[in-house]
């Protein structure tokens, strides 16, 4: 049986905030403001499979980043308990740090002016590593993200792409059991994100490593994620496999076509929500009525095609059908 790796038990983090326009007049409000409590985190409870790779999902602005610097002890819990690879991450800071890798897409932990091959010996020098084990675990990563060519580039030369590589494999460097992605791949291109999720799942698969992440992008979701856990109001509201989630929400297409013609009268068997600008054409298809195939095979037949695109729903929208449903 599976070890518990991640207990979180009606965890809750609190942060007072001075109310601006008090109606106790300026001088009040500047001397002895008034002040009101927000609940970043309210009374989460979940549990996370030692080799389980689990989707976190809120909207934004709603405790996602709270949630993941508690599970790493940067934040302590107003109240709740607390568990990660069996250690209590506000009393165990030191301890835990051996054991969690983590990356926040939108901050780096690197040093810009250092190559990566010095930020990696680094790293090992700071987790207590051996030079030989140093060495060879940084080859392996320096292999495995692709970053061979860019080890004595500075951090601040690379493309963004490339620096979010270099700063998964810093974090991977002492073989943590659990590594926690806030939204790793914010910003980077179609290519790069592909990129990034194959070698991730590689490495998962290899090392039975833990995966928490958060993200907005439902392509890092479904590459990525056996289970995910979606929250409301501090419940959690949806808790399943992926696999099932895009059966029951991930349902609609979205379709951008640019057309050679003018295509005045375009109409499209399965096609919903059409809009038109010049020539380019944006609609939606419903997959449990209609094949994508059969869709784009008219549109190619009638048509004459320029460009294409099709993409699914954005998390956002799917977690806005969640949220309608759970009301």
């Amino acid at each position: 049986m599976a070890s518990k790796h991640i207990v979180l038990e009606n965890v809750v983090k609190s942060f007072s905030t001075i109310v601006r326009n008090s109606s106790y007049g300026a001088w009040r409000n500047f001397l002895r403001p008034d002040r009101k409590t927000i609940h970043a985190v309210d009374h989460i409870s979940l549990t996370d499979e030692s080799g389980e790779r689990l989707a976190f999902i809120r909207p934004k602005g709603a405790g996602k980043s709270t949630t993941i610097k508690i599970m790493t002890g940067i934040l302590h819990p107003t109240s709740g308990r607390v568990h990660v690879a069996g250690l209590d991450p506000a009393r165990d800071r030191r301890e835990i740090s051996y054991k969690i890798g983590t990356l926040f897409g939108q901050r780096s932990q690197l040093i810009g002016n250092l190559p990566i091959g010095d930020s990696l010996e680094l790293f090992g020098v700071m987790y207590g590593m051996k030079p030989q084990g140093i060495r060879r675990r940084a080859k392996q990563l320096s292999s495995m993200f692709a970053l061979e060519e860019f080890l004595d580039r500075p951090v601040r030369k690379l493309s963004l792409g490339q620096r979010m590589r270099a700063e998964i494999a810093a974090s991977l460097l002492h073989k943590p059991e659990i590594i926690f992605l806030d939204e790793p791949t914010i910003g980077l291109d179609v290519v790069a994100k592909q990129s990034l999720r194959d070698v991730l799942n590689t490495l998962c698969e290899e090392e039975g490593v833990t995966l928490f992440l958060t993200s907005h992008d439902a392509g890092d979701i479904e590459a990525l994620c056996d289970r995910t856990v979606i929250v409301n109001h501090g419940k959690i509201i949806i808790d399943e496999s992926t696999k099932e989630l895009q059966r029951r929400y991930f349902t609609v297409k979205h379709v951008r076509a640019d057309l050679g013609d003018d295509a005045k009268d375009f109409s499209l068997v399965g096609a919903k929500k059409i809009t038109r600008h010049d020539r380019t054409m944006s609609f939606d298809i419903d997959t449990t009525k209609h094949r994508v195939n059969d869709v784009i095979g008219q549109l190619m037949r009638d048509h004459d095609v320029e460009d294409l695109d099709i993409s699914n729903p954005t998390l956002e929208e799917v977690i806005a059908s969640v949220y309608a449903e759970a009301r």
